[in-house]
């Protein structure tokens, strides 16, 4: 009776997620937002070198795919009708460069993931080129520092390094997107026709976006030497960017794209000025609404464009505050230390130490983000005694998001002027009680699901 019910609550919709450490897709009732269904699989990260982070895009794609046929049979068994499904959306990582021939439809290398240290030589000799080595020259247009952090950078050490991709450039085939743009393209055809675009938010993580104009910046593209000819048109976050051309869903459109921080962003409601929220999942990434003009921070932190909804619509803008590693020093601690099984471990032991007992711990396996921008830091555990075991590292780990949380919070509270007095939180690791009970202790201020308002 009760999935009887649900075949007549009117339009689905469709949402993938597609993040660092796995895809999902899900179904939603489009009038009372409930979760009817959905699918996730763990998506692997390669690390060829030291400082390298890369992903199979193939991979990438597979798994959409999965996701998608999975939850739909999953559906189906429900009696649901998948027909009801009217629209789909995609939410990816960020930064994440991935550059493909449009003549094959396969990629040309492996997609260098956001985390990659490995345009740090590149960064240094970008800053040459730049009055002063200034590496907020350009936050002005783009809100972001120079850094291993963004997809120009990526861009251009592939260019530099990957004689495949030269060869593809030169001949026309090269194709540059982040993640949204891949997944777009193949979905709506491919090499048959698929849409090459991305929307606002992605394409201001680039750094060869205006985020003023919301256009493709020429002078930008020159100073990286990046041909304007390999990247997609830039489109809002919510329009129709094509139908999908395979699968369950074959003919359902496409009609909604925002890079996870932003769609975090809008899941939690956050439409007014000054409402904030964190994620905790591979990375933790703090934003506060600052409204229809983008505010420039004195204090570390990025300006990014936080969505567009509808091509006529105006953009809005965020602060951000990006810390390189939160849920993955639970994973460093799973597949690296194997002091734990599984990541949900970490919470036992954390409790059964209940303290880190002077043991500290600073993650900064991909250098450090905000505030600090420093590539070249490296993550160090100290304050180890003989009493130390895994339960103190384990606690120490959970504190150290927290901390990183606390120096973003600091940096914003100091660019808005009056403190947040809650933060909203979401991502797979707001699932640990001790984590959320630590954070709200370092912060001192409620963390739960309460709107957050910081007056800009």
């Amino acid at each position: 009776m009760a999935a009887s019910t649900r075949l007549v609550l009117g339009p689905l919709v469709g949402a993938i997620d597609q993040g660092t450490g796995s895809t999902r897709f899900l179904v939603f009732n489009a009038k009372t937002a409930e979760l009817l269904s959905h699918h996730q699989v763990e998506i692997k990260q390669k690390f060829p070198k030291e400082g390298w982070v890369e992903q199979d895009p193939r991979e990438i794609l597979q798994s959409v795919y999965e996701c998608v046929e999975k939850t739909c049979e999953k559906l189906t068994q429900l009696s649901i009708d998948i027909t009801n499904i009217k629209a789909i959306g995609v939410s990816n990582q960020r930064e994440t460069t991935v550059v493909w021939d449009k003549t094959t439809g396969e990629p040309l290398y492996n997609a260098i993931v956001w985390l990659d240290l490995r345009t740090q030589s590149t960064v240094e000799r970008l800053l040459k080129k730049i009055p002063g080595r200034n590496k907020n020259f350009f936050k002005g247009r783009t809100g972001l520092p120079l850094s291993t952090y963004f997809s120009a950078v990526k861009l251009r050490w592939l260019l530099d390094n990957v004689e495949e991709i030269r060869h593809a450039v030169a001949e026309g085939r090269a194709m540059f997107g982040t993640v949204d743009s891949w997944i777009i393209w193949s979905l709506t055809g491919g090499k048959n026709g698929g849409v090459h675009c991305t929307d606002v938010t992605n394409a201001s993580r680039t750094m060869l976006f205006n985020i003023n104009s919301l256009e493709w910046d020429i002078e930008l593209c020159q100073f990286f030497d990046v041909p304007m000819s390999l990247l997609p048109k830039v489109r809002s976050s919510s329009e129709i960017y094509g139908l999908m051309k395979s699968g369950a869903l074959t003919g359902v459109p496409i009609s909604g794209c925002l890079g996870d921080q932003s769609a975090a962003l809008v899941g939690q409601m956050c439409f007014q000025d000054g409402q904030a929220k964190n994620t905790y999942g591979t990375g933790c990434f703090l934003l506060c609404n600052t409204g229809s003009k983008p505010v420039v921070s004195d204090h570390g932190l990025l300006t990014t464009v936080a969505y567009q909804l509808g091509r006529d619509k105006p953009a809005c803008y965020a602060l951000e505050g990006s810390v390189a590693i939160a849920g993955a020093v639970v994973r460093w601690l799973r597949d690296n230390l194997g002091i734990v099984k599984t990541t949900e471990e970490v919470e036992k032991l954390a409790a059964e130490a209940g303290t880190s007992y002077g043991c500290y711990f600073v993650p900064a396996f991909s250098g450090l983000y905000a505030p600090y921008w420093e590539p070249s830091a490296r993550g160090i555990i100290c304050g180890l005694t003989q009493f130390t075991n895994k339960n103190h590292i384990a606690f120490a780990a959970l504190e150290a998001v927290c901390f990183q949380t606390r120096e973003i919070l600091d940096a914003m509270n100091q660019d808005c002027g009056i403190p947040l007095s809650q933060l909203q939180v979401d991502g797979g690791m707001t699932n640990n009680k001790i984590l959320m009970q630590l954070q709200a202790d370092i912060l001192c201020i409620p963390v739960g699901e309460q709107f957050s308002v910081c007056a800009l």
